[in-house]
């Protein structure tokens, strides 16, 4: 079935150009259930990585000091989309709690799992050992990247980062 969605969606963005110096190459490999997936550039992100977990972060700029702005941004993300299953302490409510979170995981791993949620919910253990756990699977809050750089600041600043 996602090979015909990925068909059609190549077919129907390619069609109306018949300048093939515009059209971007796209390296496809199969998955570990052998659907195909596109890698833009070449570079193979479906591929898990256990620092990283799977998605398109590779690396994440992250400064010593937290960027207050940002912080303060994502606290809002995380009053919207995330405060109903996680709290900012070590307990559970429906979710895993959030206290010391950026210390256990890469920036990258955290970026990856917000943006990319369903693919590192079926790849990641550290994902599937938590899901053990809580019993309810992470609905995927189709995050933009520049959201869930916010709520990475946010839990730093949760975890006490200044």
């Amino acid at each position: 079935m996602l090979s015909c969605i990925l068909i059609f969606v190549i077919y129907a963005c390619n069609s109306g150009s018949s300048d093939d110096s515009s059209k971007a190459t796209t390296e496809v490999t199969p998955d570990s259930n052998g659907e195909k997936i596109p890698n833009p550039g070449g570079s193979d992100v479906s591929k898990y990585d256990p620092n990283r977990g799977v998605g398109k972060f590779t690396t994440v700029d992250i400064k010593d000091k937290l960027d207050v702005t940002m912080a303060t941004a994502g606290q809002k993300v995380y009053e919207v989309k995330c405060s109903g299953c996680h709290k900012l302490t070590e307990e559970k409510l429906v979710g895993p709690g959030w206290k010391g979170v950026s210390g256990r995981h890469k920036p990258e791993w955290i970026m990856n799992f917000i943006t990319n949620t369903d693919e590192m919910i079926d790849k990641d253990p550290k994902v599937q050992a938590q899901l053990e756990i809580c019993l309810v699977r992470m609905p995927n809050q189709s995050l933009g990247d520049n959201d869930a750089r916010q709520l990475l600041e946010f839990m730093r600043k949760n975890d006490g980062v200044k």
